[in-house]
């Protein structure tokens, strides 16, 4: 199973979203061909009424441990409330170009 599958898997379980995009942006970053190590994500789910976006993010830093600590280098989380999401015009944020780093 791929990192992506694992990470949608996870997430679907956990998080009970309204709307859900996991995005392989390695192909953005200076990784291998086929790398699976930068993810963004865009999650809607009334789990997170009430809570300011650190809390938010920790949610998500638990449910995806295993792969934080393994495979993924990178994640960037765009986590909302449904109204949130709706006054958004359910629109996600797009992605910084890739600033460099090391080597492959």
């Amino acid at each position: 199973m791929s990192v992506q599958s694992r990470i949608e898997e996870k997430l679907l379980a956990a998080h009970e979203p309204l709307h859900m995009a996991v995005e392989n942006e390695s192909h953005m970053h200076n990784v291998p061909p086929d790398a699976e190590t930068h993810f963004k994500v865009t999650l809607v789910s009334s789990q997170f009424e009430g809570l300011m976006p650190v809390k938010r993010h920790q949610l998500l830093y638990s449910t995806l441990a295993d792969e934080l600590a393994g495979p993924v280098h990178a994640l960037a989380l765009h986590l909302y409330t449904p109204r949130q999401w709706e006054m958004r015009g359910e629109d996600r944020p797009d992605s910084p170009n890739c600033r460099g780093g090391g080597g492959r």
